[in-house]
């Protein structure tokens, strides 16, 4: 299969920066500059008839976000909810949301030609919001496509 790249990282050939991200054993890295901040644990208030990945609403100074579990928005096991855990508040088109994650790990500097193609594992969700995987210390870390994540659902947890 070719290598599908778009979006942010694509465009930048030297020293892309991500913010890698831990859910669960799994690492992930998110184009830095859709990250607009980075939060520890707040309690949200539940959204009725949201899906399961929608763990509620948050009052960030007066705007009102999403959270996401970013592990079950994957098709991983969920993010403990707790103090442990870190919100990071990313920017998706013209709305922002919460991502919660198990724990913020690094910022790795990359290019284009350390990007590997992810896998061809026949499931179209899996292609679309994991746009390359990049090796760092013997650890494989998947570049989310955050945009492509929230393709059909987008209207319905925007804030």
């Amino acid at each position: 299969m070719a290598q599908r790249l778009d979006g942010p990282i694509a465009a930048k050939t030297l020293g892309s920066e991500l913010l890698s991200v831990r859910v669960g054993v799994q690492e992930f890295a998110l184009d830095i500059m859709s990250v607009r901040e980075i939060r520890g644990w707040m309690s949200s208030t539940p959204m009725p008839h949201a899906p399961p990945s929608v763990k509620g609403m948050i009052n960030l100074r007066g705007v009102v976000l999403s959270v996401i579990d970013l592990g079950e928005l994957l098709g991983l096991a969920p993010v403990e909810s707790g103090p442990s855990a870190v919100i990071v508040v990313v920017q998706v088109d013209d709305r922002m949301l919460g991502l919660l994650v198990d724990a913020v790990c690094d910022i790795i500097t990359i290019n284009a030609a350390m990007i590997q193609p992810t896998p061809d594992v026949g499931h179209r969700e899996s292609q679309n919001s994991v746009s390359g995987l990049v090796m760092i210390d013997g650890r494989i870390v998947s570049i989310l496509s955050v945009p492509h994540c929230f393709p059909e659902r987008s209207a319905a947890i925007a804030a």
